[in-house]
């Protein structure tokens, strides 16, 4: 995976995020679409932290490699 797509993929993550804070209803946010809105903002979230674990072990790998 390239830097680019990498970059892709946590702004559309972050779109989905900013999209899912618009429809959650904070005065209860655990009632209808808002707690699927929350779960969502949390899938999100997830992606982007494996995506920025993906990224620093690839580069833990390149560093690894020219080691050698």
């Amino acid at each position: 995976m390239n830097k680019v797509l990498l970059t892709i993929l946590i702004l559309l993550a972050l779109g989905l995020i900013a999209y899912n804070v618009t429809i959650v209803d904070f005065n209860e946010p655990l009632q209808g679409d808002s707690l699927i809105a929350l779960i969502g903002i949390v899938a999100a979230l997830c992606a982007i932290i494996l995506l920025l674990i993906y990224n620093t072990s690839r580069k833990i790998q390149k560093k690894l490699d020219e080691d050698r």
